[in-house]
């Protein structure tokens, strides 16, 4: 090899040795999972479950972010739905052996809990698909506007000692415009109820949230049970809408009677912007109270209104799907 061609191969491996350097370096500026702090030790031993106590991390990832855990994969027969237009929702969870999963372990009075939402945390549904002999789970379903959704299937198989949350994506045609997130408050109004949020959140760290509930100006004293509970919570947070699911401490049997307060242990991994969405059951009714929690890396409290918003202004601020 002459001179002349040794300092060619030499000015050409440092030209290429920069050019994966500045790659490396553009793909972590740009990677926001990547470059987002890690939930913190604590926060993810404290974590609990979606239903009280069962939901465990793999590799510490937070649930609801991945199509797959623990050898089980949510599998939807199609991802593609046009708004407006009923449908039916078809999916399977497959086991580590490729095959749809049969044996369910009941978690809050139900083999399977779905939660469809919009990416842009409007339009919260609630739901509770069937499934038939072939392990295909389905329910008739309307997305009512366009853009992506978020699919959540929360359950327990029968050969696992902990509950999964599995999440993905779907596409919907149709008008999309995105719903701004509403601004942190301590009320929402909903139907004929009132419902008042108090508690100190603190990222990493357990928190107690304390939900009161009244109509028309009175305490509602007469909750009724709810899969199990006289509440049922579903926290998302903003941005990759990491799943959070508690329960509160008091079980709720048929015939028993709750109210006004439902009390929640909840823990949010990292400081930023959840999405808490209050199911309660009055009257044979479930309903739904939504909140915006801002949460910090020390204690910001949560102050319910002296004074109830007037009677006179619309209640419902969102959709509600119970099944």
């Amino acid at each position: 090899m002459t001179r002349a061609v040794a300092l060619r191969l030499g000015v050409f491996a440092g030209a290429l040795a920069l050019a994966f350097a500045a790659a490396f370096g553009i793909g972590s500026a740009v990677d926001p999972i990547a470059a987002a702090d890690p939930p913190k030790p604590e926060a993810m031993a404290d974590m609990g479950g979606a239903h009280g106590g069962g939901h465990s991390e793999s590799g510490g990832q937070l649930p609801g972010l991945a199509v797959s855990d623990a050898g089980y994969t949510l599998a939807p027969e199609t991802t593609f739905f046009t708004a407006g237009s009923k449908t039916v929702l078809r999916f399977q969870i497959k086991g580590p052996d490729g095959k749809p999963v049969s044996g369910y372990t009941p978690t809050h009075e139900k083999e399977l809990h779905l939660i469809v939402v919009r990416r842009d945390l409007s339009g919260f549904h609630h739901v509770h698909p069937t499934r038939d002999a072939a392990g295909t789970w389905s329910i008739p379903f309307s997305f009512t506007a366009g853009g992506t959704w978020r699919l959540y299937a929360d359950f327990q198989p029968s050969g696992l000692d902990r509950t999964l949350t599995l999440g993905v994506d779907v596409n919907v045609s149709g008008l999309y415009i995105p719903v701004p997130l509403n601004e942190p408050a301590s009320s929402y109004s909903v139907h004929a109820y009132d419902v008042t949020l108090a508690g100190t959140p603190v990222a990493g760290k357990e928190s107690e949230l304390t939900f009161k509930v009244s109509s028309g100006g009175k305490p509602v004293t007469d909750l009724q049970p709810y899969l199990g509970a006289f509440g049922h919570l579903v926290s998302l947070r903003s941005g990759d809408l990491a799943y959070l699911h508690n329960h509160p401490a008091q079980h709720a049997d048929a015939g028993m009677q709750g109210g006004p307060e439902i009390k929640f242990g909840t823990t949010f991994p990292t400081a930023g912007t959840y999405r808490l969405f209050l199911d309660f059951q009055h009257a044979g009714t479930v309903h739904t109270a939504e909140f915006t929690v801002q949460v910090g890396d020390s204690g910001t409290a949560i102050v319910p209104p002296t004074e109830l918003p007037d009677e006179s202004e619309p209640h419902s601020h969102g959709e509600e799907t119970h099944k």
